[in-house]
């Protein structure tokens, strides 16, 4: 943590081995999760800087991916709920009983997720964007204009925004629609 008015270290979290791809808030605990280049996510009590849970997406299962690590996490409205993405692999924990409940491998890196009440939309180095339920089967996907996508954001109306590779942003209908697909132009 920083104090920005002093401008210094105000508490280091220690526990990751290696570098940092993803943080969340989890306001319910005062906790923030992160997941890292190490292959784990861990939870972190902000008043005290501690670690007190570690989740491990890469336990008990033989890796096929040359470097595990955990790309992208997601927390739902609850807060009880974690969707990791890890490579190739797409996990779902229940936080209060420190449990996976489902594994789903993708067909892709996964790069970006986000929970649509309790649905998880995933994106990755495919053209698609999933929807899946946290028992891990996919209910749709839609082909997208981005190669791959390093991004998924919605909107409350239910309006899904998906960007990637090339500039690319498909916005999607809460139906499943496209509704229109824009270029970014650098200046």
């Amino acid at each position: 943590m920083y104090y920005k008015e002093k401008s210094q270290i105000k508490m280091i979290f220690k526990g990751h081995s290696d570098y940092l791809h993803c943080v969340a808030v989890r306001n319910s605990g005062n906790q923030i999760v992160t997941g890292s280049e190490d292959g784990t996510a861990r939870l972190w009590d902000c008043k005290s800087g501690k670690c007190t849970q570690v989740i491990d997406p890469w336990k008990d299962k033989k890796s096929k991916e040359p470097f595990p690590y955990v790309s992208c996490i997601a927390l739902d409205s609850s807060e009880s709920w974690l969707a990791c993405g890890s490579g190739r692999t797409l996990s779902v924990w229940n936080l209060p009983a420190q449990e996976c409940v489902s594994r789903i491998s993708m067909h892709a890196s996964v790069q970006d997720l986000i929970y649509d009440d309790s649905q998880i939309l995933a994106v990755g180095a495919e053209p698609l964007l999933s929807r899946l339920n946290v028992n891990g089967v996919i209910l749709s996907q839609i082909q997208c204009a981005p190669q791959s996508a390093f991004s998924v954001s919605l909107h409350p109306s239910g309006v899904v925004a998906v960007a990637g590779y090339g500039g690319l942003v498909d916005v999607i209908s809460q139906f499943g629609s496209h509704l229109c697909t824009f270029r970014c132009k650098c200046l």
